[in-house]
Protein backbone atom coordinates (compact mmCIF):
# COMPACT_ATOMS: atom_id res chain seq x y z
CA UNK A 1 0.00 0.00 0.00
CA UNK A 2 1.26 3.47 -0.78
CA UNK A 3 1.17 5.74 2.23
CA UNK A 4 1.50 9.45 2.80
CA UNK A 5 2.33 11.52 5.80
CA UNK A 6 3.58 15.00 6.55
CA UNK A 7 7.27 15.82 6.65
CA UNK A 8 8.85 14.56 9.86
CA UNK A 9 11.12 17.61 9.93
CA UNK A 10 8.35 20.00 10.89
CA UNK A 11 7.08 19.99 14.48
CA UNK A 12 3.37 19.35 14.92
CA UNK A 13 2.84 22.82 16.38
CA UNK A 14 4.24 24.40 13.22
CA UNK A 15 2.08 22.20 11.00
CA UNK A 16 -1.00 23.25 12.88
CA UNK A 17 -0.21 26.88 12.09
CA UNK A 18 0.33 26.24 8.37
CA UNK A 19 -3.34 25.93 7.49
CA UNK A 20 -4.18 29.00 9.59
CA UNK A 21 -1.66 30.96 7.55
CA UNK A 22 -3.11 29.69 4.26
CA UNK A 23 -6.61 30.54 5.47
CA UNK A 24 -5.52 34.11 6.05
CA UNK A 25 -4.27 34.27 2.46
CA UNK A 26 -7.57 32.92 1.13
CA UNK A 27 -9.77 35.14 3.29
CA UNK A 28 -7.64 38.17 2.45
CA UNK A 29 -8.28 37.52 -1.23
CA UNK A 30 -12.04 37.41 -0.58
CA UNK A 31 -12.36 33.87 -1.93
CA UNK A 32 -14.80 32.66 0.74
CA UNK A 33 -17.42 35.29 -0.13
CA UNK A 34 -20.66 33.91 -1.55
CA UNK A 35 -21.27 34.21 -5.30
CA UNK A 36 -25.04 34.65 -5.43
CA UNK A 37 -25.08 35.93 -9.01
CA UNK A 38 -23.11 32.94 -10.28
CA UNK A 39 -25.41 30.39 -8.66
CA UNK A 40 -28.55 32.25 -9.71
CA UNK A 41 -27.33 32.15 -13.30
CA UNK A 42 -26.17 28.52 -13.06
CA UNK A 43 -29.48 27.30 -11.64
CA UNK A 44 -31.48 29.37 -14.16
CA UNK A 45 -29.48 28.04 -17.13
CA UNK A 46 -29.90 24.47 -15.89
CA UNK A 47 -33.64 25.04 -15.50
CA UNK A 48 -33.96 26.42 -19.05
CA UNK A 49 -31.94 23.57 -20.55
CA UNK A 50 -33.88 20.97 -18.58
CA UNK A 51 -37.19 22.51 -19.67
CA UNK A 52 -35.98 22.35 -23.27
CA UNK A 53 -35.17 18.68 -22.80
CA UNK A 54 -38.63 18.02 -21.36
CA UNK A 55 -40.23 19.82 -24.32
CA UNK A 56 -38.17 17.77 -26.78
CA UNK A 57 -39.14 14.58 -24.94
CA UNK A 58 -42.85 15.40 -25.23
CA UNK A 59 -42.69 16.61 -28.86
CA UNK A 60 -40.64 13.66 -30.14
CA UNK A 61 -43.09 11.14 -28.71
CA UNK A 62 -42.50 7.44 -29.35
CA UNK A 63 -39.33 7.93 -31.40
CA UNK A 64 -35.88 6.35 -31.42
CA UNK A 65 -34.49 9.91 -31.30
CA UNK A 66 -35.44 9.80 -27.63
CA UNK A 67 -32.19 7.96 -26.95
CA UNK A 68 -30.44 11.24 -27.73
CA UNK A 69 -32.74 12.96 -25.23
CA UNK A 70 -31.78 10.27 -22.70
CA UNK A 71 -28.11 11.17 -23.19
CA UNK A 72 -28.96 14.86 -22.77
CA UNK A 73 -30.79 14.14 -19.52
CA UNK A 74 -27.77 12.16 -18.28
CA UNK A 75 -25.73 15.35 -18.60
CA UNK A 76 -28.43 17.54 -17.04
CA UNK A 77 -29.05 15.24 -14.07
CA UNK A 78 -25.31 15.21 -13.35
CA UNK A 79 -25.21 19.00 -13.54
CA UNK A 80 -28.08 19.04 -11.03
CA UNK A 81 -26.04 16.72 -8.82
CA UNK A 82 -23.13 19.19 -8.93
CA UNK A 83 -25.40 21.98 -7.66
CA UNK A 84 -26.68 19.66 -4.93
CA UNK A 85 -23.05 18.96 -4.01
CA UNK A 86 -22.35 22.69 -3.68
CA UNK A 87 -25.46 23.18 -1.54
CA UNK A 88 -24.36 20.32 0.73
CA UNK A 89 -21.11 22.18 1.38
CA UNK A 90 -22.90 25.50 2.04
CA UNK A 91 -21.23 27.06 -0.98
CA UNK A 92 -24.37 28.83 -2.23
CA UNK A 93 -25.78 30.51 0.90
CA UNK A 94 -24.44 31.08 4.38
CA UNK A 95 -27.70 29.77 5.81
CA UNK A 96 -27.85 25.99 6.14
CA UNK A 97 -31.64 26.07 5.72
CA UNK A 98 -31.41 27.80 2.33
CA UNK A 99 -28.65 25.48 1.16
CA UNK A 100 -30.69 22.47 2.28
CA UNK A 101 -33.70 23.75 0.35
CA UNK A 102 -31.64 23.91 -2.85
CA UNK A 103 -30.10 20.55 -2.02
CA UNK A 104 -33.44 18.82 -1.46
CA UNK A 105 -34.84 20.21 -4.72
CA UNK A 106 -31.85 18.97 -6.68
CA UNK A 107 -31.88 15.65 -4.83
CA UNK A 108 -35.51 15.23 -5.91
CA UNK A 109 -34.59 16.05 -9.51
CA UNK A 110 -31.76 13.51 -9.61
CA UNK A 111 -33.48 10.83 -7.53
CA UNK A 112 -30.72 10.67 -4.89
CA UNK A 113 -31.26 11.22 -1.17
CA UNK A 114 -29.70 14.58 -0.34
CA UNK A 115 -29.30 13.92 3.38
CA UNK A 116 -27.81 10.46 2.86
CA UNK A 117 -25.35 11.74 0.29
CA UNK A 118 -24.26 14.73 2.40
CA UNK A 119 -23.57 12.50 5.41
CA UNK A 120 -21.60 10.05 3.30
CA UNK A 121 -19.68 12.81 1.54
CA UNK A 122 -18.76 14.61 4.75
CA UNK A 123 -17.19 11.38 6.05
CA UNK A 124 -15.12 11.26 2.88
CA UNK A 125 -13.93 14.84 3.41
CA UNK A 126 -12.96 14.08 7.00
CA UNK A 127 -10.85 11.04 6.05
CA UNK A 128 -9.93 11.11 2.35
CA UNK A 129 -8.24 7.93 1.11
CA UNK A 130 -8.18 6.38 4.58
CA UNK A 131 -9.18 2.73 4.62
CA UNK A 132 -12.13 1.79 6.83
CA UNK A 133 -13.01 5.47 7.27
CA UNK A 134 -13.49 6.89 3.77
CA UNK A 135 -16.84 5.60 2.42
CA UNK A 136 -15.71 6.33 -1.15
CA UNK A 137 -13.30 3.39 -0.79
CA UNK A 138 -16.09 0.99 0.19
CA UNK A 139 -17.17 -0.28 -3.22
CA UNK A 140 -18.08 -3.94 -3.42
CA UNK A 141 -16.48 -4.84 -6.75
CA UNK A 142 -13.52 -2.45 -6.64
CA UNK A 143 -10.35 -2.61 -4.53
CA UNK A 144 -8.24 0.48 -3.92
CA UNK A 145 -5.53 -1.31 -1.93
CA UNK A 146 -4.02 -4.79 -2.01
CA UNK A 147 -5.52 -5.41 1.41
CA UNK A 148 -8.99 -4.78 0.01
CA UNK A 149 -8.36 -6.98 -3.03
CA UNK A 150 -7.48 -9.97 -0.86
CA UNK A 151 -10.87 -9.84 0.92
CA UNK A 152 -12.91 -10.29 -2.27
CA UNK A 153 -14.66 -13.61 -2.90
CA UNK A 154 -16.57 -15.35 -5.69
CA UNK A 155 -17.75 -13.31 -8.69
CA UNK A 156 -16.71 -10.09 -6.97
CA UNK A 157 -13.15 -11.42 -6.72
CA UNK A 158 -13.11 -12.12 -10.48
CA UNK A 159 -14.37 -8.60 -11.21
CA UNK A 160 -11.75 -7.10 -8.90
CA UNK A 161 -9.08 -9.22 -10.56
CA UNK A 162 -9.89 -7.48 -13.86
CA UNK A 163 -11.03 -4.19 -12.37
CA UNK A 164 -8.85 -1.92 -14.51
CA UNK A 165 -10.37 -2.93 -17.90
CA UNK A 166 -13.81 -3.27 -16.28
CA UNK A 167 -13.68 0.11 -14.50
CA UNK A 168 -15.53 2.22 -17.08
CA UNK A 169 -18.13 -0.48 -17.83
CA UNK A 170 -18.78 -0.76 -14.07
CA UNK A 171 -19.50 2.97 -13.95
CA UNK A 172 -22.63 2.28 -15.99
CA UNK A 173 -24.20 1.09 -12.71
CA UNK A 174 -23.10 4.06 -10.58
CA UNK A 175 -26.32 6.10 -10.82
CA UNK A 176 -28.43 3.05 -9.99
CA UNK A 177 -26.20 2.18 -7.04
CA UNK A 178 -26.59 5.72 -5.65
CA UNK A 179 -30.35 5.33 -5.81
CA UNK A 180 -30.19 1.92 -4.14
CA UNK A 181 -27.97 3.39 -1.44
CA UNK A 182 -30.50 6.19 -0.94
CA UNK A 183 -33.40 3.76 -0.57
CA UNK A 184 -31.45 1.55 1.83
CA UNK A 185 -30.48 4.52 4.02
CA UNK A 186 -34.10 5.64 4.22
CA UNK A 187 -35.33 2.13 4.98
CA UNK A 188 -32.72 1.77 7.74
CA UNK A 189 -33.63 5.17 9.22
CA UNK A 190 -30.08 6.41 8.66
CA UNK A 191 -31.08 9.88 7.42
CA UNK A 192 -32.62 12.93 9.03
CA UNK A 193 -35.96 14.17 7.66
CA UNK A 194 -36.67 10.57 6.70
CA UNK A 195 -40.28 11.20 5.66
CA UNK A 196 -39.30 14.13 3.46
CA UNK A 197 -36.49 12.16 1.85
CA UNK A 198 -38.80 9.19 1.25
CA UNK A 199 -41.48 11.41 -0.29
CA UNK A 200 -39.01 13.15 -2.60
CA UNK A 201 -37.43 9.88 -3.72
CA UNK A 202 -40.78 8.18 -4.26
CA UNK A 203 -42.06 11.24 -6.12
CA UNK A 204 -39.06 11.15 -8.42
CA UNK A 205 -39.45 7.45 -9.20
CA UNK A 206 -43.20 7.72 -9.87
CA UNK A 207 -42.94 10.83 -12.06
CA UNK A 208 -39.93 9.49 -13.96
CA UNK A 209 -41.39 6.06 -14.75
CA UNK A 210 -44.84 7.45 -15.51
CA UNK A 211 -43.44 9.95 -18.01
CA UNK A 212 -41.17 7.44 -19.72
CA UNK A 213 -43.75 4.66 -20.08
CA UNK A 214 -46.55 7.07 -20.94
CA UNK A 215 -44.67 8.61 -23.88
CA UNK A 216 -42.63 5.64 -25.09
CA UNK A 217 -43.41 2.06 -26.03
CA UNK A 218 -42.19 -0.51 -23.49
CA UNK A 219 -39.04 -1.43 -25.47
CA UNK A 220 -38.07 2.18 -26.12
CA UNK A 221 -38.87 3.08 -22.51
CA UNK A 222 -36.53 0.42 -21.15
CA UNK A 223 -33.77 1.45 -23.56
CA UNK A 224 -34.30 5.11 -22.63
CA UNK A 225 -33.86 4.26 -18.95
CA UNK A 226 -30.76 2.16 -19.62
CA UNK A 227 -29.11 4.87 -21.72
CA UNK A 228 -30.04 7.65 -19.31
CA UNK A 229 -29.00 5.87 -16.12
CA UNK A 230 -25.93 4.25 -17.65
CA UNK A 231 -24.50 7.46 -19.10
CA UNK A 232 -25.31 9.38 -15.94
CA UNK A 233 -23.35 6.79 -13.97
CA UNK A 234 -20.37 7.08 -16.30
CA UNK A 235 -20.47 10.87 -16.13
CA UNK A 236 -20.66 10.88 -12.33
CA UNK A 237 -17.89 8.30 -12.01
CA UNK A 238 -15.63 10.10 -14.47
CA UNK A 239 -16.14 13.32 -12.48
CA UNK A 240 -15.21 11.81 -9.11
CA UNK A 241 -12.62 9.15 -10.01
CA UNK A 242 -9.70 11.46 -10.95
CA UNK A 243 -9.83 13.29 -7.63
CA UNK A 244 -8.32 10.73 -5.22
CA UNK A 245 -7.99 7.35 -6.89
CA UNK A 246 -4.35 6.49 -7.42
CA UNK A 247 -3.24 9.05 -4.84
CA UNK A 248 -1.52 8.02 -1.57
CA UNK A 249 -3.59 6.01 0.87
CA UNK A 250 -3.46 6.73 4.60
CA UNK A 251 -3.06 3.95 7.14
CA UNK A 252 -4.67 3.94 10.55
CA UNK A 253 -1.38 4.90 12.22
CA UNK A 254 -0.78 7.98 10.12
CA UNK A 255 -2.11 11.27 11.40
CA UNK A 256 -0.91 14.13 9.20
CA UNK A 257 -2.26 17.58 9.94
CA UNK A 258 -5.36 18.83 8.10
CA UNK A 259 -3.44 20.70 5.40
CA UNK A 260 -1.22 17.78 4.39
CA UNK A 261 -3.99 15.21 4.73
CA UNK A 262 -6.15 17.08 2.22
CA UNK A 263 -3.41 18.09 -0.23
CA UNK A 264 -1.43 14.85 -0.37
CA UNK A 265 -4.45 12.63 -1.02
CA UNK A 266 -6.02 14.79 -3.75
CA UNK A 267 -5.29 15.44 -7.42
CA UNK A 268 -6.27 18.46 -9.51
CA UNK A 269 -7.18 18.21 -13.19
CA UNK A 270 -5.79 20.85 -15.50
CA UNK A 271 -7.96 22.60 -18.06
CA UNK A 272 -9.89 25.73 -18.88
CA UNK A 273 -13.30 26.85 -17.75
CA UNK A 274 -14.92 24.19 -19.92
CA UNK A 275 -13.35 21.59 -17.59
CA UNK A 276 -14.78 23.51 -14.62
CA UNK A 277 -18.23 23.14 -16.18
CA UNK A 278 -17.70 19.54 -17.26
CA UNK A 279 -16.52 18.38 -13.81
CA UNK A 280 -18.59 20.77 -11.71
CA UNK A 281 -15.49 22.43 -10.25
CA UNK A 282 -14.29 19.11 -8.83
CA UNK A 283 -11.20 19.43 -11.02
CA UNK A 284 -9.94 21.84 -8.32
CA UNK A 285 -10.08 19.03 -5.79
CA UNK A 286 -7.21 20.20 -3.60
CA UNK A 287 -8.71 23.65 -3.08
CA UNK A 288 -12.17 22.17 -2.60
CA UNK A 289 -10.96 19.79 0.11
CA UNK A 290 -9.07 22.52 1.92
CA UNK A 291 -12.01 24.93 1.78
CA UNK A 292 -15.23 22.91 1.20
CA UNK A 293 -17.51 25.94 1.61
CA UNK A 294 -15.64 27.99 -1.01
CA UNK A 295 -18.03 28.81 -3.90
CA UNK A 296 -17.29 26.83 -7.04
CA UNK A 297 -16.24 29.80 -9.24
CA UNK A 298 -13.65 30.90 -6.65
CA UNK A 299 -11.76 27.60 -6.70
CA UNK A 300 -9.89 28.48 -9.90
CA UNK A 301 -8.81 31.80 -8.37
CA UNK A 302 -7.64 30.06 -5.19
CA UNK A 303 -5.50 27.56 -7.08
CA UNK A 304 -2.35 29.74 -7.62
CA UNK A 305 -2.41 30.83 -3.97
CA UNK A 306 -2.64 27.26 -2.68
CA UNK A 307 -0.02 26.01 -5.11
CA UNK A 308 2.42 28.77 -4.11
CA UNK A 309 1.81 28.09 -0.44
CA UNK A 310 2.47 24.37 -0.88
CA UNK A 311 5.66 25.10 -2.80
CA UNK A 312 6.89 27.36 0.01
CA UNK A 313 6.26 24.65 2.60
CA UNK A 314 7.58 21.72 0.56
CA UNK A 315 4.19 20.04 0.21
CA UNK A 316 3.64 17.96 -2.94
CA UNK A 317 0.84 19.44 -5.09
CA UNK A 318 -0.47 16.99 -7.67
CA UNK A 319 -2.16 17.94 -10.93
CA UNK A 320 -2.35 16.59 -14.47
CA UNK A 321 -4.52 16.60 -17.57
CA UNK A 322 -7.92 14.91 -17.68
CA UNK A 323 -6.91 11.90 -19.77
CA UNK A 324 -3.73 11.38 -17.79
CA UNK A 325 -5.75 11.42 -14.55
CA UNK A 326 -7.76 8.44 -15.83
CA UNK A 327 -4.52 6.69 -16.79
CA UNK A 328 -3.30 7.13 -13.19
CA UNK A 329 -6.57 5.66 -11.90
CA UNK A 330 -6.40 2.62 -14.20
CA UNK A 331 -2.72 1.95 -13.41
CA UNK A 332 -3.48 2.07 -9.70
CA UNK A 333 -6.44 -0.31 -10.02
CA UNK A 334 -4.32 -2.69 -12.09
CA UNK A 335 -1.49 -2.61 -9.55
CA UNK A 336 -3.56 -3.24 -6.42
CA UNK A 337 -5.37 -6.18 -8.03
CA UNK A 338 -2.09 -7.78 -9.13
CA UNK A 339 -2.06 -10.38 -6.30
CA UNK A 340 -5.31 -11.81 -7.65
CA UNK A 341 -3.67 -12.43 -11.03
CA UNK A 342 -0.67 -14.20 -9.53
CA UNK A 343 -0.39 -17.88 -10.38
CA UNK A 344 1.23 -20.32 -7.96
CA UNK A 345 4.95 -20.48 -8.60
CA UNK A 346 4.94 -17.60 -11.10
CA UNK A 347 5.57 -13.88 -11.12
CA UNK A 348 2.71 -11.35 -11.06
CA UNK A 349 1.18 -11.16 -14.50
Amino acid sequence: MTTASGSAASPMEKRGSDFAELSRWIKGAGLLRRRYGYYAARIAINAVLFSGGVAAFVLLGDSWWQLGVAAFFAVMFTQFAFVGHDAGHKQIFRSRRRNDLVGHVHGALTGISYRWWVGKHNKHHANPNKEDEDPDLEITAIAFSQGQSETKRGLVRWITKHQAPLFFPLLLTEAIMLRIGSLQAIARREVKSRRLEAALLLGHIVCYLTAVFLVLSPVKAVLFILVHQGLMGVYLGCSFAPNHKGMPMLSGDEKPDYLRKQVLTARNVRGGKWVDWLLGGLNHQIEHHLFPSMPRPNLRRAKPLVREFCARHGISYSQCGLLRSYAHVLRHLHAVSAPLRRRPGSEVM
